[in-house]
Order: C-alpha cells, then structure tokens, then sequence
C-alpha cells in the first residue's frame, strides 16, 4: 500500500533540558497555584469543567495537539501515514513513554483512550461515526480505518473540544464513559499525587522523572514539555481579594483567573504580570436544560432570548472593561470565519417585547432553576444578570446559589427541578473550540449525549454531517449558513458575547504559555 506521510517529529538540533535548576532550595522548586475554582472531579473525560480538564493538562499526555495557529501537530505520536485512498491511518507512537506506574504506553492503550473520549466529547461522537475500526497494529502503531475519509480526523483529535483526547492505560481506558475513572495515572510531565487530594482546598502533583520532552520548543499543546518544577501544588482560595492578597505577598505565584475589579490593583505591583488566560477569548453562553418544562417549549426560549443584552453580560463580567470585551449575535465568534451576527433580529435586547412572547407562549408559572457559582465569578456575574432578566419578563425564578464543584456535580442531574435537577446554567468556551459547528457543543443536537442540556434537534445533526462531509469550502459555507439560522431558531443556547479573562502571576516566573489553559510545562523561576 502506498501511503503520504504527514506530520513527522522535526529533527531539532538542541536538546531540552529535562530537570529544574540544581542547587534551587526546595521553596523555589514548588510551583504555587490558585486554580480558578474547586477540583472536584478527577476525570477529564468524565467532565468538561476547566479545573478538571487543567488537571489533566499537569498529568496527561496527547497523540497530537495544536499550536497557536490552531494547527495540528504531533505530540505523542512520532508522525503518521494516511492510505491514498484517505482512509487508514497508522500512527506510530514515539520511543520513551511511560505512564506514571512504570509500565510503556502502548497502541493499545490509546485505542481505548481515544474510544472513550470520543463517547463523551462532542467533536469525538462526531468523527467517530466514521471510523470502521481502531486498535493496535503492534505495540507503537495505532491503526484507524474510516468508512470514508474525512479531511477533519487528526484536527479532531488534535484539537478536542471541551475535552482533551488525553491518552490514559488500557485498564483505565475501558472504563465506562459514563463512569468515573478510580485511578489518576498518565504519561504527562507531572504525576498526580492521591495521598495529598483534599477536595476543595488542595492538590499536589511531583515532576514525572521518566518523562522525555520533545525537542522542538513548547508551543501551545505540543513541542518539549518541560517540567521545571519538583512539584506542583494548587491553592483552592475561594476568595479573589484573598487570592490576590496571596499573589502580591508571594505566597503564591500563580493566581489562574483574576476578577475584573482587582487587575488594576495587581497592574501596579511591578512583582506581578498580567497575562490574557487565553488570547483567542472566551465565549458566554447561556444553556437551557431541554427536558424538562419550561424551556422544552422553543417559544419560551424565544421570549428569553429576545431578551438578552449582551452588552449587559459583558460590563458585568469585566467590571465594565469596554476593551475586554466585544458583542456578538453569532452562535460562532466574531472574527473567525462562521462568526456572522446572524441572530440580531432573534436578539433584540427588548424586555417588553421578551415579557409579551413570554406571555404568548404557554408559560404557566413553572419553576426555573438557575445554578449558579459564587467562586468562579467569570460564570457567576453571567447567571446575576439572567436571573434579572428573567424577573423581569415573568418567570418564576429561583437562583440556587453554590460553589463551582457543586454545580459540576448537580448539572449532570437530569431529573425535573422538583428532584434535584435545574433549568438554566452558564458557562464559557474559548474560542478555539467554537470556530466550526462540528465542535460547538451547545448547539449540537445529540439528545441523550449530548452536553448537558441534552438539546435534541435531528435536523441539526443532518446538517452538521453534511458540513463533516462537505468536499469545498462553499459547500461547508452554505451549510454552516443553515446550521447557524437552525440554531437562532431552535435556540438551544444562547451566546453572550466574547470576553478577555485575565491571569497574573510573579514576575520571576518565566515561559508562561498563554494558550487554552493554564499549561505546567516550560513555566519556570528565574
């Protein structure tokens, strides 16, 4: 079989250090990190929310990942081939990985791994109704054999979505999607350390000895990760001022998401940088819970979303920071390619007319649920400004007030309100992961699988394979055209406009890489 061969490891001509700076004290040789809310789940794939996810970034390594072009590029993988035909691909693993117990990682453990992921994630469901068969060719070569080809697979994979494709062993692997995995083991440059977990308070993790950097230089998700520190250890620290006090003393170097209000007072100590957490943005996104009443009923939907002031999320969420900010009556974000403000006639921001329609449209007093954080205030200031609303045109509303992890943990519920389960929540996106339909998991229609909210919409899902399938540009134009009407239409989420999130941290750290997370590797004190 004659085979194109795409991706392969560059042949880097300086060797990357491995280790911390000898003769470090030990103080020096710990990382300090106030991460932007409770850890309290342990599985990446499991759940999307970001603590987790940054969690899996310290432990977990990735077949490929992107750069800061968003493009795709080896990581894991040593490079692969694709079959002329466009639909087999053999990944060949690179030598000298391990995971945390000793053992290699093997084809066969990613096989599995991505199996998993893709039973979860909205872009892996995707791609993978393509796939005819992925498993182990011998121990380094991982073979994927597709239906038909599709030019999108390794930028899926690559890419991810609100989770990572992270390579986890066999055993773990084959744990039930749908179920929490027990053990915290990866390939990563960091392990995960079990006996120091308190949920809510602290987590620490120790520099994997075994891991083998790359040699290209750290870009994003790829390149040599280099552990510099011995450990890592995260602060939970609910409060900003308290956090932000923690910074400026230097009892901690690292404060994960900085509330609008206090960035000018750390601008001013010249011990502190301030970074963008991530420089493509952040999307807001208001998210119904489909099954159960009242936002079963699109014509609810409409009335609350022809309600909606982005401009007012916005101010609320970056302390009224104009240039942080921008709106945008678009399902994808402005700027990119699909990012058009199609729903302008569907978002009007008219209260008035959002109470009439409310009127109009059966509601009858139901009970809304809305979750909401008070330690993760990039979320928390969005579901303020929606419960106002919400008083506003009528509803029956009830704000449940909690912590971050608690609202992790109930919004997988999907009982009615009555039982536990919930009506409204909000959350945010970077912009990475909203640039195609394929990715956007608010707006896919995947019912049972879908992200929670379980929007159903058949219609939505024919048009997204369309796009998937799409042999030219304009053929994924008009569709994206269609699935961005479809999606104003049915109004399975609501977007809320783009937003900068600010990070900060000491001056004597060094190698920050400002991408999709907070990124452990190549961060180091000088």
């Amino acid at each position: 079989m004659k085979r194109r061969t795409f991706l392969q490891a560059s042949a880097a001509a300086i060797a990357l250090p491995t280790s911390v700076v000898i003769g470090q004290p030990a103080s020096a040789r710990t990382l300090r990190f106030v991460p932007q809310a409770n850890l309290t789940l342990l599985d990446p794939i499991f759940t999307t929310a970001q603590p987790t996810v940054n969690h899996g970034w310290a432990v977990y390594d990735l077949l490929f990942g992107i750069n800061g072009k968003l493009e795709a590029g080896p990581q894991m993988a040593e490079g692969y081939t694709l079959s002329d035909d466009g639909r087999t691909y053999l990944i060949t693993l690179r030598d000298g990985l391990k995971f945390h117990n000793g053992e290699p990682v093997r084809a066969q453990d990613c096989a599995p791994s991505l199996k998993r992921w893709a039973a979860r994630e909205t872009i892996g469901q995707t791609v993978w109704q393509y796939v005819d068969d992925c498993s182990a060719q011998d121990d380094r070569t991982l073979k994927i054999t597709l239906k038909r080809p599709i030019p999108i697979f390794i930028d899926a994979i690559a890419r991810g979505g609100a989770s990572v494709a992270f390579i986890m062993p066999e055993h773990i692997a084959r744990t039930d999607p749908f179920k929490q995995i027990t053990e915290t083991i990866g390939s990563g440059p960091y392990r995960f350390l079990p006996d120091e977990f308190v949920a809510g308070a602290h987590a620490a993790y120790a520099r994997n000895p075994d891991y083998v950097p790359r040699q290209e230089p750290a870009e994003w998700m790829i390149g040599g990760k280099v552990a510099y520190f011995d450990r890592i250890e995260w602060r939970v620290i609910p409060d900003s001022a308290t956090a932000a006090a923690a910074l400026q003393a230097g009892e901690v170097d690292w404060y994960e998401q900085v509330q609008p209000d206090l960035v000018p007072l750390l601008r001013r100590n010249r011990d502190i940088r301030i970074g963008s957490h991530n420089p493509t943005g952040y999307n807001g996104v208001l998210r119904f819970n489909h099954l159960h009443p009242p936002f079963n009923n699109v014509a609810v939907r409409r009335a609350v979303i022809m309600g909606v002031n982005q401009a007012d999320y916005m101010a609320s969420v970056t302390g009224g920071d104009a240039s942080a900010y921008q709106t945008c009556k678009s399902m994808f974000p402005c700027g990119s390619h699909y990012g058009q403000e199609v729903g302008a006639e569907a978002m009007q921001g008219d209260v008035a007319k959002a109470k009439a329609m409310l009127a109009a449209s059966g509601y009858n007093g139901e009970k809304v649920v809305l979750l909401n954080p008070t330690d993760l205030t990039t979320v928390g200031l969005l579901g303020d400004v929606t419960h106002d609303l919400l008083v506003k045109i009528g509803m029956n509303v009830e704000m449940v007030a909690t912590d971050w992890g608690t609202v992790v943990q109930r919004r997988v519920s999907r009982e009615p309100v009555e039982k536990g389960g919930w009506s409204i929540l909000h959350t945010w996106a970077p912009s990475t992961i909203r640039f195609t339909p394929v990715e956007h998991s608010q707006i896919r229609g995947l019912g049972p699988t879908a992200w929670f909210g379980w929007y159903k919409d058949d219609e939505m899902e024919v048009l997204t394979r369309r796009f998937v399938e799409a042999s030219t540009p304009e053929e994924r134009d008009a569709t994206v055209l269609e699935i961005h009407k479809r999606a104003f239409e049915m109004v399975p989420c609501i977007p809320l406009g783009t937003f900068q999130i600010r990070t900060a941290y000491r001056s004597n750290l060094a190698g920050v890489i400002e991408a999709t997370g907070p990124y452990f590797w190549n961060v180091r004190r000088v």
